[in-house]
């Protein structure tokens, strides 16, 4: 009898997709990946709905409402919850915003350099709120393990996919632990 699959999930928040991309870079593994497990939730299938998981990869960090939402509904449907990337783990490269007041920003934006906007701040409910700050998503959630790195190598991607598949502890030696 066939054991059954894992189910894997994956989502970007608030960031540029790098970690995705490098989780793309596995490349011929991910032939011997999906033997293994079934992608639910993700870019890679363009299901909308998360179902149960056993493993959820979150890029990015929390930017605006829908962030905070997404995540939390994330985190309910997954076991085991991963951090990827910086963006997720600190806020990232979007977090450089945070020493400026949210305020100050919309006003340089909208008023200062209107451009297309006409001086006016969208005020459309289908438009998510921006938080005050970016925040990184275990501010939020319970994470369960950390994948640094800007975005972090495949490698790395690869070496905890497959520790957390055998039931075991991701343990990254310095090699895999590097911030390019």
């Amino acid at each position: 009898m066939a054991q059954e699959k894992l189910k894997i999930a994956t989502v970007s928040l608030a960031g540029c997709f790098g970690c995705h991309m490098s989780f793309l870079d596995i490349d011929e593994r991910l032939f011997e990946l999906i033997e293994h497990v079934e992608f639910d939730r993700s870019p890679l299938t363009d299901i909308k709905e998360i179902g149960q998981c056993s493993i959820g990869l979150i890029e990015g960090g929390l930017c605006n409402a829908e962030n905070v939402h997404v995540l939390r509904n994330f985190r309910r449907h997954c076991k085991v919850l991963v951090a990827v990337g910086a963006c997720a783990i600190n806020g990232g490269l979007p977090a450089q915003r945070n020493p400026i007041p949210l305020a100050a920003i919309l006003e340089e934006v909208y008023h200062t350099n209107p451009g297309l906007h006409n001086g006016v701040i969208p005020n459309d409910p289908e438009l998510p709120l921006p938080l005050n700050k970016v925040h990184p998503i275990h501010e939020v959630v319970t994470v369960d393990y950390f994948i640094p790195g800007c975005p972090p190598s495949a490698d790395t991607i690869w070496e905890v996919l497959t520790a957390l598949l055998a039931g075991r502890q991701p343990v990254l030696g310095h090699a895999l632990l590097h911030y390019d």
